[in-house]
């Protein structure tokens, strides 16, 4: 049944649309502390650099969610560019770091998230990252694409901090002689360019990733003028890959009788002038199939095999290395990582080898022996050992080691054990290291302070917004994507989450329940469709009706919390249904772009639909209608919100603008007219002295961009955050319902933050 609304307020008509006349008087700003919340990790950090010199000075990056600064203080990494903003979300991507050996307080950044963006930047900063100078450059980066865990493409001259060199995907080599303030590319640079078929897809995986190692051979040499032995690696394969320059990189040369049957990932210079590189047929992180760990002996000019795993009878090895490291006081010592190697060759998983005989034998440290403290993230217990895409010996401490993983990473103070024959321990080096993609956000009257959907590592239940959750992710089952998580709201211990399974886990199912606010989980015994996953959920106010719509399907209902399921009748497929939080009867669904409101009074089983007039405006990439371009799809744009302890209480957050419905019959929506562009929105406690609840966006308000509290229903707005803390793309916000005036923010890379206004910050600072 179709029924005609009217949208109150409109005042002017703007090529067809109709919209409102805009409020352009600034908006007030209310000051703000922000943190994280805890989780630790959960993404690929995929290089650490630590300074030659310096003790304590390192920095890490990540392949989507920024850089880090090792604080030895707070004992914990501080992220370095929170302050990138949605326009630049391209640069939170880091696709090298680079730290001057004569001056640690010089470091570089090489930010760009993607190769197809021409938004490509190098930070220079010369007070140890405290504050950059940005500089464009005329090449693209790819922090988030394969070979994302090779490096580093990017060195100062140890001799020169003025000279810096950077090795490019598809560019070929650069280098500033000013300390990163101008770049020219070095023309000289053989081409090392790589043809392959866009279209075809499995080329992406293996094809190279540019020019992936710098290496400078300053043994026995002192010169001002700069480092005049330079060595570069590029990820190619059935060719030369290793190339060399003896004056001051102004003529460059292939070095004679190198492996060229795999794809250099890392390299090293000993203190004995043994370059080692590992390799792998691709860049990783996908599958390897080959590859070897070799030195050369540049003086002796004398490549040698020193693979950890010796395979005889020829052919490929089923895996490949990804990294390598040597101690700096014993060239002798090395470590190096596997890729691939889990279940082949008698080896359960991945493995790092140490050698401190130069290569001609090695240990294996975790087949050996080893201990695990998964205290300070609690949730890795159940991630698998993989993507050692970066190890590093401490240059100050040889005891000291750490790797780099999918979900952060570990170090060990004993490295040594292995020799020994005892176990190397090993603990989380991540914290306050954030790189999560929160999916979805929900904050309970009672309870928990949050509870979270997450990318790739389920969800996470804070009661303290200070420490990880002590249970790790929501298990029974484990999911990998959490795409939808709510509560009934009248029933505030009951939450439903509906996701991806996490791994291999025979008969889980996709969708779980928790009647204790999120401490335990219990799976529903039925799911409505085959293969049904993700998607969104809704639960009724008393808890009585869920409705889910999976993944491209249509939306389907149980009333016997998942025992059985029936089609909810007048809905179109992959709808976000949401609930009234007040009548258990009726829930409510949005089509923004084709201006359709569905609700239901009979608990979801059947839906009547009203046509809206909202001012939308389609953006579209050619003529295909499912290329439509309104944010991110998993953003809290064009989504339909209900009103916390309000019957019919009614919010549309469509792209375009917000509109407001306060009827209990019917629906009378009414523009908003300071709002132009919503990015997300949400609810929090009312401010004292106030029955409504506070309102939190991110988008436009009055032409400008940023975080907004609304503490009077929309008629005012106040920026929250400010330009030093915006966290480039961001997907949700949600207010906490316990607490007045905090805020969660869901981010794509740098996890879940919270602010409070200043007066009342009580946090523990990073």
């Amino acid at each position: 049944m179709k029924r005609q609304l009217f949208l109150a307020g409109i005042s002017l008509m703007l090529g067809g649309m109709p919209m409102l006349a805009q409020d352009i008087s600034p908006v007030n700003s209310v000051s703000y502390e922000w943190k994280s919340v805890p989780i630790v990790g959960g993404g690929f950090v995929d290089g650490i650099v630590f300074h030659p010199e310096a003790p304590g000075v390192r920095y890490c990056r990540t392949d989507m969610g920024g850089a880090y600064r090792w604080n030895a203080a707070s004992g914990q990494w501080t992220p370095l560019l929170d302050w990138i903003s949605l326009d630049e979300s391209n640069l939170q991507g880091v696709e090298s770091i680079a730290i001057d050996p004569q001056n640690p307080q010089n470091v570089y950044i090489a930010c760009g998230t993607y190769t197809s963006s021409s938004n490509g930047a190098i930070l220079c900063s010369y007070d140890g990252g405290r504050t950059f100078t940005r500089v464009d450059v005329p090449f693209t980066m790819g922090g988030n694409e394969n070979g994302r865990g090779n490096g580093e493409r990017m060195m100062v001259d140890p001799q020169n901090g003025n000279i810096i060199y950077m090795g490019t995907r598809l560019h070929g080599l650069w280098r500033s002689t000013d300390k990163g303030r101008s770049w020219a590319r070095v023309v000289s640079f053989p081409d090392v360019s790589e043809k392959f078929n866009p279209a075809d897809r499995a080329a992406w995986g293996s094809r190279g990733s540019g020019i992936v190692c710098i290496v400078y051979d300053v043994q026995g040499t002192q010169d001002r003028r700069g480092t005049r032995d330079i060595y570069v690696a590029a990820s190619l394969m059935g060719r030369e890959n290793l190339f060399v320059s003896h004056d001051y990189g102004e003529s460059w040369q292939p070095v004679g009788g190198q492996p060229v049957q795999y794809r250099p990932t890392h390299m090293v210079l000993t203190g004995d002038g043994q370059l080692v590189l590992t390799y792998g047929d691709t860049p990783g992180p996908s599958q390897m199939e080959d590859g070897g760990v070799w030195k050369y002996d540049i003086r002796k000019d004398k490549w040698t095999d020193i693979s950890p795993v010796r395979l005889s009878g020829g052919g490929k090895a089923g895996f490949g290395y990804a990294a390598v490291s040597v101690d700096a006081r014993n060239p002798k010592h090395l470590i190096a990582s596997t890729h691939s190697l889990g279940g082949k060759h008698g080896y359960k998983s991945d493995e790092m080898f140490r050698t401190t005989d130069g290569g001609k034998s090695w240990k294996p440290i975790f087949k050996t022996g080893y201990e695990y403290d998964y205290s300070k993230a609690p949730y890795t217990e159940v991630a698998p050992l993989h993507w050692m895409f970066d190890i590093e010996i401490d240059p100050a401490d040889a005891e000291h080691a750490m790797f780099t993983t999918g979900f952060g990473g570990w170090e060990t103070f004993n490295l040594s054990a292995v020799e020994r024959g005892e176990p190397v321990k090993w603990s989380i080096m991540s914290a306050g290291i954030e790189e999560t993609v929160p999916l979805e956000l929900y904050a309970p009257e009672q309870g928990a302070r949050l509870i979270s959907g997450i990318g790739d590592y389920g969800g996470f239940t804070h009661f303290d917004l200070n420490r990880p959750d002590p249970l790790g992710s929501h298990a029974n089952p484990h999911f990998g994507n959490t795409n939808g998580v709510t509560g009934a709201w009248l029933k505030q211990d009951l939450i439903v989450r509906v996701g991806t399974l996490f791994g291999h886990q025979p008969g889980a199912r996709t969708i779980s329940y928790s009647e204790d606010g999120g401490r335990s989980w219990n799976m529903c015994a039925t799911i409505p469709v085959k293969k049904a996953r993700n998607g969104h959920i809704a639960i009724s106010a008393d808890g009585s009706s869920w409705i889910w719509t999976p993944d491209r399907s249509a939306a389907f209902l149980t009333r016997d919390k998942g025992n059985s399921w029936m089609s909810c009748q007048g809905l179109p497929e992959n709808i976000r249904v949401i609930a009234d939080k007040v009548n258990p009867k009726r829930f409510y669904a949005v089509d923004a772009i084709a201006g359709l409101l569905y609700s239901s009074e009979d608990g979801g089983a059947t839906f009547y639909t009203d046509t809206l007039q909202l001012a939308v405006k389609t953006l579209r990439r050619g003529n295909d209608p499912l290329t439509n371009r309104r944010g991110d799809p998993r953003g809290g744009q064009d989504r339909i919100y209900s009103t916390p302890g309000r019957e019919g209480d009614l919010w549309i957050a469509a792209y375009d603008g917000l509109y407001h419905s306060t009827t209990r019959t019917g629906f009378d929506f009414r523009a908003l007219d300071k709002v132009r562009t919503i990015y997300a929105f949400g609810f929090g406690k009312a401010k004292p002295g106030s029955s409504y609840p506070a309102l939190y966006l991110i988008g436009v308000v009055n032409g400008q961009y940023g975080f907004f509290r609304s503490d009077d229903a929309a008629v005012s707005w106040v920026r929250i955050n400010d330009d030093a803390h915006q966290y480039g793309l961001v997907l949700h916000i949600c207010g906490d319902m316990q607490e007045y005036g905090r805020v969660y923010i869901g981010t794509h890379g740098r996890g879940i933050v919270t602010g409070v206004p200043h007066y009342n910050f009580s946090m523990q600072s990073p």
